[in-house]
């Protein structure tokens, strides 16, 4: 489905399919899902192959995140039917009912690098609350989107769930018709804005997870040996193309020649089985920082060059002598690139850490819980990490802010934006006066 000839159709059988869909038992709901789950691990290696043939990531790291998908999904199979309101009693002979309803159609609007994981939250969340919805995957994989549609799809009713592919304009339209209630999307900042302005001027949810200049702040109490390798991690895994990926690295001077010595040999061993950013177009962005870097006086200690061959690949690439108007340290790069500026002490480099217009997320690697608990308070952020670049508890969630964008993502809270509450106030009428 790439025609936007065919977006009204899809869009009026998608809103048609919507009051037999909320109408369904919760139970009922959550256990289809729980099915399209099973069905997605069964297809693992299938989207894996797809995934890695559009955006070129491996193919083990892509059916990780296609595992993850279905994990979420089965998250959202068990949540959904636990999903409540509240009751509030106001006097003994009334009852005022909060009670969460579906919105309606949702749109969702999802990225290429790590398209199944993240469709599946934002799906699952949606169809367990009694939404039909409308998924357009990135246009870098259409492929893959367009499968994972399939695989749920056998296990929905007729149109609680449809997939259209095409490009941005394809988007702009689907969040622009009226029958959307809510527009999710995870992708870039510049789009985000766009769609928020379209969502209030109509008056429907935007629930946005846009871009990030996350920051990494390393203290001088730490080893920097493991400091290193925990940078390298969140900066060069998946060529750096992640949401929360380390953008920008903070470390304190007493500890800075050791961590950029140990930065080097990670940068070195990840670049001897480089993976390739999802196309020549990405490259060219990164590379672009870093030459816009170059000219500004840092200098490049691994990687920095575009090699020779055909696929888009890119190596990892450490910097130093870093300066706050670098474009590497002022906006994403999204490839996988760690920029290092040396701080003289914890607060300084705190300080620069708060910068910026984006609110996504931050790692504090740090011996001191007073460190530590002054970062978490002070970095404005949705999602603080102390001493892992990655990670979290199942059902979690993020709040991302600023240009990052905003509403929950993932976790409980997800549910409760897919939801809107109705408020029903219940007294007895009073007798007739005749009785």
């Amino acid at each position: 489905m790439n025609s936007a000839l065919d977006l009204p159709a899809v869009l009026r059988s998608v809103r048609a399919a919507h009051p037999a869909w909320a109408a369904t038992a919760p139970a009922e709901r959550a256990g289809m899902v729980r099915a399209a789950a099973a069905a997605v691990r069964a297809r693992a290696d299938d989207l894996a192959v797809t995934l890695e043939k559009e955006t070129g990531r491996p193919r083990a790291s892509g059916r990780e995140g296609v595992l993850a998908g279905a994990a979420t999904l089965e998250q959202y199979a068990e949540l959904g039917p636990l999903h409540r309101g509240r009751s509030l009693q106001g006097s003994p002979e009334a009852t005022d009912l909060m009670i969460p309803e579906p919105r309606g159609v949702v749109l969702a609007l999802t990225p290429w690098n790590d398209p199944v994981a993240i469709a599946c939250g934002l799906l699952g969340a949606a169809l367990v609350t009694g939404n039909t919805v409308l998924h357009k995957p990135s246009e870098r994989c259409p492929r893959t989107g367009e499968l994972l549609g399939e695989i749920l799809a056998r296990h929905l009713p007729d149109d609680a769930l449809r997939t259209v592919t095409g490009d941005g304009q394809t988007g702009a339209l689907l969040a622009a018709a009226p029958e959307v209630a809510v527009i999710a999307h995870v992708g870039g900042s510049k789009t985000g804005r766009h769609l928020a302005a379209v969502g209030a001027l109509r008056g429907a949810k935007v629930l946005l997870e846009n871009g990030g200049n996350d920051p990494l702040l390393v203290d001088a109490g730490v080893d920097p040996v493991w400091a290193a390798e925990q940078a390298a991690l969140g900066a060069f895994a998946n060529a750096g193309q992640i949401c929360t990926s380390v953008e920008r690295v903070y470390v304190h001077r007493a500890i800075a020649r050791e961590f950029v010595e140990a930065l080097c040999a990670e940068a070195a061993a990840w670049n001897a089985d480089p993976q390739p950013l999802v196309d020549a177009r990405q490259r060219a962005q990164v590379h672009d920082h870093v030459t816009d870097a170059v000219d500004q006086g840092a200098e490049v200690l691994v990687g920095g060059r575009v090699p020779d061959g055909t696929d888009a690949t890119y190596p990892a690439t450490v910097l130093t002598g870093c300066e706050p108007s670098m474009r590497v340290l002022r906006e994403e790069t999204f490839g996988p690139v760690a920029p290092v500026r040396v701080v003289p002490d914890f607060d300084t480099g705190l300080a620069e850490a708060r910068t910026g217009d984006y609110g996504l997320a931050a790692t504090v690697l740090t011996d001191s819980m007073e460190h530590a608990q002054r970062a978490w308070r002070a970095l404005p952020v949705g999602t603080v990490k102390i001493n892992a670049v990655f990670g979290g508890a199942p059902g979690g969630a993020a709040q991302p802010r600023g240009r990052s964008g905003n509403g929950f993502g993932y976790g409980p809270e997800l549910l409760d934006e897919m939801t809107t509450v109705k408020v029903v106030h219940v007294r007895p009428a009073p007798r007739r006066r005749d009785d």
